[in-house]
């Protein structure tokens, strides 16, 4: 049986093949958008401004984050345990001591940003703080840390940027109307303009279902970094199975941002269907492959 060591490759690569689907997506839509409406211009500007997009992203990423959930910085003085556990596992995993930020919801959660290790931040909710005893907490922040020691938070801001860019250029081309390409239909390309609207008409599903997989396949590879960290799989998964079962949505969830958390902050639907189209893998295979390396390290 296959448990997250082995998993971990895996995520990475696939990870990387999803990454080259949205920028795929995004040139697509591009070049299907121009030719519809016989503007080559439209496709050089998708492309200039994804790039101005991401570069912008990338330098103010952890601001925008933290701005839109409440964030703090937490002072030494009143969060010293906290602290202290940060900064232990900071040099246990060979990272720079991350900022620490304090969101104040009595949901249980917690989240990376940031561009590089360099320049990360920690942000936990009070909630998390209440609920969790000290092993368990560890295991979070080595989840987190795990996230940036994986380079996971610049490829999740990417993520963001891309899943929003896509579903820009529809809703302009779907405002702008279906009329204005179909005289030009006449030589031939109707069947490509065809297969071009149902694209595009499709894109944003198709985004969103590429940024799901993205985000499942983080969160087991940060599972599993985060487990070998604290070498104590069995907090992690306490803290997993704690979380779930408060499951108390946050005050301002946020569709944007939700798949940077540990745990889905609009709480669980307890619907199967819902899990296809939720940011994070269902928790009971989470706490099955952290329980499954535990027994290999028994062995």
């Amino acid at each position: 049986m296959a448990t997250l060591y082995t998993q971990q490759t895996k995520n990475i690569e696939k990870t990387w093949f999803l990454m080259a689907m949205f920028l795929a997506v995004i040139i697509a839509l591009g070049y299907f958008i121009s030719n519809y409406y016989k503007n080559p211009g439209i496709l050089f500007f998708a492309i200039i401004f994804s790039v101005i997009m991401n570069i912008v992203s990338y330098w103010y990423s952890d601001k925008i984050v933290l701005s839109m959930s409440g964030a703090k910085e937490a002072q030494h003085d009143e969060y010293t345990d906290l602290y202290h556990i940060v900064e232990n596992l900071s040099i246990t995993a060979g990272l720079p001591m991350p900022k620490i930020y304090i969101i104040n919801d009595s949901s249980p959660n917690a989240f990376a940003t940031g561009r590089d290790k360099e320049h990360a931040v920690v942000a936990v909710t009070t909630g998390l703080l209440v609920i969790l005893n000290k092993s368990e907490l560890e295991g979070v922040i080595a989840h987190e840390l795990s996230h940036i020691g994986n380079r996971d938070i610049l490829l999740s801001t990417v993520i963001v940027v891309l899943v929003g860019f896509i579903s820009i250029i529809a809703n302009v081309f779907m405002r702008g109307g279906l009329g204005g390409g179909k005289r030009d239909n006449e030589k031939g390309g109707g069947l490509i303009m065809i297969i071009g609207l149902i694209f595009i008409l499709l894109s944003p599903i198709i985004s969103k279902l590429i940024q799901l997989a993205i985000s499942r396949k983080r969160e087991f590879l940060a599972d599993a970094s985060g487990a070998l960290l604290t070498r104590y799989p069995e907090g992690l998964a306490s803290a997993l199975q704690k979380i779930s079962n408060a499951n108390i949505p946050m005050k301002n969830p946020n569709t944007a941002t939700a798949h940077l958390y540990i745990s889905n902050p609009f709480g669980g639907t307890g619907k199967k269907i819902s899990s296809l189209f939720s940011t994070h893998p269902p928790v009971e295979e989470r706490i099955g492959a952290l329980m499954g390396m535990s027994s290999n390290q028994q062995l």
